[in-house]
């Protein structure tokens, strides 16, 4: 058995440094510190939330013309 070093990209492990024959089955191991690490950096890297609140408006087709007298009803 050997250990090879590898980094995942786009949830796909990508091997550095190593050439493996196609068909090769593999066992990935993660270190519980390292695995931490990762996930930290990933959610300070991500994009903060941007909350944002329209205000309700009035539809500029109900809205009487200049001059005119507002409908009823």
């Amino acid at each position: 058995m050997r250990a090879y070093r590898g980094i995942v990209e786009n949830g796909v492990v990508v091997l550095v440094d190593a050439r493996l024959p196609e068909g090769t089955i593999v066992t990935v191991t993660v270190g519980e510190a390292e695995l931490l690490r990762a996930r930290i950096a990933s959610a300070l890297k991500r994009p903060g939330r941007v909350k944002v609140r329209l205000k309700p408006t009035l539809v500029a087709s109900r809205l009487p013309e200049p001059g005119q007298p507002e409908p009823t009803g």
